[in-house]
């Protein structure tokens, strides 16, 4: 089955294989239901288990809150055959085959969504009580870890390695979080914003050590490149993503500097029938004018409505959306949405030594970027700013207490509902 046919809804496609059975490749079977897609849906994970959600895994499950966070999805009501323990090895595009650890797989068209994998440490691997967290088994192999509250030393600083340090803190570890960069989530956010959330970790009881390279990582210490010498009844490596994509190479699928799949506006992935969503591949975004590579939750959840509508709809949808996230640390609320790099003002809303406070990022006028700590309705507000590309004046941004919608550059009045 061509593209083109796909593209002009001349016929259904039979036969929709989907590699990966996170989010991404969860809500794509789930979408083609949904749009009323009625030929057979194969979701194949690499894990064992039954496909879970990975939010809860640094929170409720690390904690022993939660088992697990399996999705709730009747698989079987919606005739989605699910194959799991079956790793995608290699696409023929040519032949329209998913090559697989147990066989090889035929398919009409193949939706690539096998997500992001831990950037490793080097000289870590093999070392005892070095830990990852991505997968349900990190957390399953971490918890006892916490139980037993051991010292715990995080290397980065970035979401994650804040997210993980929260919860080793409330289980009563000590906790010490080294970063190579001067401040936490360097390679995220400008240094007058990030800064402000070094004060969140010693306010937590964490250590949080800046300018701080690892040398080497022995059993039961991290060894800093100055000599320091931290004692560590576990590590755990919070460094960073990248696309699990090497499986791909030599396929003909283009993919990008960073091994993403280089997908199109319509989430095509370069080869005939062939799709690729979430974590795994970078779209092109006619908003912010430039490549996305979003490893964010709302990407995985927002992305395959776009792809099931592409392989059955008669016209085709653009995938361009305000990328959006949270995060949970240190007591506090954090959201983002927007993307910042081309803005050419910044507003603060608030001071950042408190609760409660926002930052927005503004280009020729318009918002295109927030981060908004306890604040969710600036969130809410800013996010639909953002996609109506309305004009804001920054002198009524600063006023905190002013409803973010009504900081427009037409001035409406604060008094206008919420």
């Amino acid at each position: 089955m061509s593209e083109q046919t796909q593209e002009h809804g001349t016929s259904q496609p039979r036969h929709v294989v989907v590699a990966g059975a996170g989010m991404a490749g969860v809500q794509t079977a789930v979408a083609l239901r949904e749009q009323g897609f009625t030929g057979t849906v194969t979701l194949i994970g690499a894990e064992p288990h039954q496909p879970y959600d990975r939010p809860p895994l640094s929170k409720a499950v690390l904690l022993g809150k939660a088992e697990d966070s399996a999705f709730d999805v009747d698989f079987e009501a919606l005739g989605i055959e699910l194959q799991l323990g079956r790793e995608a090895l290699a696409v023929r595009v040519d032949a329209h085959v998913l090559d697989t650890s147990t066989g090889p797989v035929p398919y009409d068209v193949l939706v690539l969504a096998t997500g992001a994998e831990p950037v490793r440490l080097p000289g870590a691997e093999g070392v005892p009580g070095v830990h990852l967290l991505r997968t349900l088994d990190d957390a399953e192999r971490l918890r006892p870890v916490l139980a037993r509250q051991h010292d715990v030393v995080v290397v980065g600083a970035g979401w994650i390695g804040a997210e993980f340090a929260t919860a080793a803190r409330e289980a009563g570890c000590a906790v010490t979080v080294v970063e190579a960069a001067d401040r936490p989530l360097a390679g995220a956010l400008p240094a007058e914003v990030a800064a402000p959330m070094a004060a969140w970790y010693a306010d937590s009881g964490a250590v949080l050590r800046t300018h701080a390279r690892v040398a080497r990582v022995e059993p039961g210490a991290v060894v800093l490149d100055d000599g320091t010498r931290l004692p560590a009844g576990a590590v755990v490596v919070g460094i960073g993503a990248r696309p699990a994509t090497g499986w791909l190479a030599g396929s003909g699928i283009p993919l990008g500097a960073h091994g993403e799949v280089l997908a199109d506006d319509h989430l095509r992935a370069g080869a005939p029938d062939v799709y690729a969503v979430g974590d795994c591949a970078s779209f092109p975004s006619g908003r912010y004018g430039e490549r996305l590579l979003v490893h964010h939750w709302d990407n995985a959840l927002q992305g395959p409505r776009t792809v099931a509508a592409n392989i059955l709809g008669e016209t085709p949808a653009v995938y361009d959306p305000v990328p959006y996230f949270w995060s949970e640390q240190f007591g506090r609320f954090v959201q983002y949405a927007g993307h910042h790099a081309s803005a050419d003002t910044t507003v603060l809303r608030g001071d950042p030594s408190g609760p409660a406070w926002t930052v927005c990022w503004l280009r020729e006028g318009r918002l295109v970027a927030l981060l908004a700590v306890g604040r969710p309705r600036d969130l809410a507000q800013g996010r639909r700013l953002i996609e109506a590309g309305t004009p804001m004046d920054p002198g009524l941004l600063e006023d905190p207490a002013r409803p973010l919608k009504t900081a427009t550059a037409e001035g409406a009045p604060p008094t206008a509902p919420t």
